[in-house]
């Protein structure tokens, strides 16, 4: 059985603004994979800020899933700007809207990662191939205002420039990260609703994104010996009580066994 992870987190972006807690979350999540989910150092492969480009990581996910087969544990992990833009189809607008993922050389010509990149790369699973997706950024604009009202946090959000949102309607069908056209084949940890925006904020004496903190965190208490449904519990119930308004999501295939521990088949 063999164990692959692509860890990304961008605090220092090209051309937009930065953020503080992204690199911590990739140090934090490969201490976990490390020391309690049998990964080893040669698995687990990182890019981190001006490594972390658009090309860089479409690559290094080819590579997470390039040859994996039933039994096999693959993890992605992205700290970092997420938005959404209308979904667009060569030059006919659609009627619903991509999320994204930002990386380091983020641009809006085509210089992001659409759900619809990461569910065309991963859709090609075998079965029983078991991939977990951890995604701490935000999903939309929505609820900014709220968050920015705490101290020493940023969001983890990215608005699009006027003539980009001005392609934005009402009535639009906000898209789902690696929507399936088919039966779900990953379990998605999202850090926050669709509608809302995660935070990167100063926890103790270090900037950490939120989620991935109390994810970690929770993860240590139990020496991972934790299942998903009680993890996301308590990661939520860690976020509600310091103050954060962000509620962790968990997608999990029908198929999947209840009581499984996180990063297990």
């Amino acid at each position: 059985m063999a164990k692959k992870a692509l860890l990304v987190g961008i605090n220092d972006y090209k051309q937009i603004n930065d953020l503080n807690g992204c690199v911590n979350d990739v140090t934090n999540v490969r201490d976990v994979l490390l020391k309690y989910f049998g990964f080893t150092v040669p698995d687990v492969r990182l890019l981190v800020d001006s490594r972390a480009t658009k090309t860089h990581i479409m690559t290094r996910l080819k590579w997470l899933v390039t040859g994996a087969k039933k039994g096999d544990v693959l993890v992605f992990h992205y700290s970092g700007h997420g938005t959404r833009i209308r979904d667009r189809d060569g030059d006919e607008l659609k009627d619903h809207m991509d999320e994204a993922l930002c990386p380091w050389d983020t641009s809006w010509d085509g210089g992001l990662i659409l759900d619809d990149d990461l569910h065309n790369t991963f859709k090609g699973l075998a079965a029983g191939v078991h991939l977990e997706v951890i995604l701490d950024s935000c999903h939309s604009g929505t609820g900014t205002r709220e968050l920015l009202a705490m101290k020493d946090l940023k969001i983890r959000y990215l608005p699009p420039p006027v003539d980009i949102e001005c392609r934005v309607e009402d009535g639009l069908k906000i898209k789902t990260f690696i929507a399936p056209e088919k039966p779900l084949n990953h379990i998605l940890w999202a850090g926050c609703r669709n509608t809302q925006t995660s935070a990167d904020a100063l926890i103790g004496n270090t900037y950490n994104g939120a989620f991935t903190y109390y994810f970690c965190r929770h993860i240590r208490d139990t020496q991972g010996k934790i299942d998903r449904d009680e993890l996301l519990k308590r990661v939520r119930a860690s976020l509600r009580y310091e103050g954060y308004s962000q509620v962790p999501q968990l997608e999990v295939p029908a198929a999947a066994k209840k009581g499984q521990s996180v990063f297990t088949p």
